[in-house]
């Protein structure tokens, strides 16, 4: 049994729930337990005592008493021999759910889920790691874009692969993502539909809203609603994209006249429109939830709480993340 230990809450763990955060650090510790050492004081976060719903903060210290239980520190994700230890930190450290068949992470903001041109690091090589003892690695099922973050989920083995990706062609999953955008939307909450088309250019593919029937262009439909906002200056929207299109909600959000802040590609400020100051001139658009069918019955439903930038942002605006967060 180890001595007292002082944790430091890491930077993609802002948000997040101390229960949850002890789930991930400590897979061993029971819920009834972790109560007990919270009101007994032997837990605390800067000296403070706290709650099992208690958000933690990058940079916060954690006291941890003596433990007898598993710790999943070192990257060490159940039923796998770590190949890569620094990936497996990463990965560790980014696991929202696990089970025997499926993995939910929280993927951060700039790093890209598969492969590409100036791509020097991704999930997809990362889950190299994780290869089980019988030699298989998880698989992805869907991706993000590589500045979104939020929720990714990755099979386990072939079979929950195969269920999970049909589950996506078969819409029969519910996405839900929060985009801080330019401006408010003339409807409060609406359907967009919309024909894409993906076309390369220097700095990358690149969509944009095509005519009915053109070559190539696929049928696109997002949902949304304003949760609140800044005067007539920004808005707080929840997106849910019923298709599943490359940059579709980027490209819807522009489409009507509301782009999302900090987006490379789909933001064109008018020349009377300044960047807030204070605000990170980074994509504001992170995959907050997902519902989706488990391979073996029943749901998976995870939440994942907001990257440091997205965070820092709804604070200097005022918007209530509190109220939000409570609700999902």
């Amino acid at each position: 049994m180890a001595g007292v230990e002082q944790l430091t809450v890491g930077a993609d763990e802002a948000g997040m729930r101390l229960d949850r955060w002890f789930k991930t650090h400590f897979p061993g510790l029971g819920f009834g337990h972790l109560q007990k050492l919270l009101r007994s004081g032997q837990v605390r976060v800067n000296g403070g005592r706290a709650k099992t719903d208690t958000r933690v903060e990058p940079g916060q210290v954690i006291r941890i008493p003596p433990l007898d239980v598993d710790k999943k520190g070192e990257g060490q994700l159940t039923g796998y021999s770590i190949r890569n230890q620094d990936d497996g930190d990463v990965l560790a450290r980014m696991l929202l759910h696990e089970d025997a068949k499926v993995y939910v992470f929280n993927k951060p903001a700039g790093l890209a889920v598969q492969g590409g041109s100036g791509v020097t690091r991704n999930v997809d090589d990362m889950l190299e790691a994780l290869r089980s003892k019988k030699g298989e690695k998880p698989r992805l099922v869907h991706r993000l874009d590589r500045d979104t973050s939020g929720v990714l989920v990755v099979a386990r083995t072939r079979l929950a692969a195969m269920k999970l990706s049909e589950s996506f062609r078969a819409r029969e999953t519910k996405k839900t993502y929060w985009a801080l955008v330019k401006g408010v939307p003339a409807k409060r909450e609406d359907k967009i539909s919309t024909w894409l088309i993906k076309e390369p250019t220097p700095d990358g593919d690149r969509v944009r809203v095509a005519k009915h029937g053109e070559k190539g262009a696929d049928h696109a439909v997002s949902y949304y609603r304003v949760i609140e906002q800044a005067a007539q200056s920004m808005s707080w929207l929840e997106m849910e994209p019923y298709t599943g299109r490359t940059h579709q909600l980027r490209v819807h959000a522009a489409h009507i006249g509301c782009p999302i802040i900090g987006d490379p590609k789909y933001f064109e400020a008018d020349t009377n429109w300044e960047f807030p100051g204070g605000l990170q001139n980074r994509l504001h658009l992170h995959a907050r939830r997902i519902v989706i069918p488990h391979p073996d019955g029943g749901k998976i439903d995870v939440t994942a709480p907001m990257p440091p930038h997205m965070r820092q942002s709804w604070n200097l605006i005022g918007f209530d993340l509190q109220s939000a967060e409570d609700d999902t």
